[in-house]
């Protein structure tokens, strides 16, 4: 079962995408909405997964550990 789902939307007014997680994952409405800041859907979705990727293979960030 996915804990996350990530969602890329288009934002309307300034046709940039931004990135809405949802946790649990089958949950109505998103527990992080980030700015519009990304071209493509792809992108958006991406950098995400990047950004997370980055934070779990370096826990030990500003003394915070587990």
């Amino acid at each position: 079962m996915a804990l996350i789902r990530i969602e890329a939307v288009q934002d309307p007014k300034t046709e940039l995408y931004y990135v809405e997680i949802y946790h649990p994952a089958d949950a109505e409405q998103p527990f992080v909405t980030t700015q519009p800041r990304y071209k493509t859907s792809a992108a958006a979705e991406n950098d995400t997964i990047a950004i997370i990727a980055a934070r779990t293979n370096n826990p030990d960030v500003e003394g915070q550990r587990p």
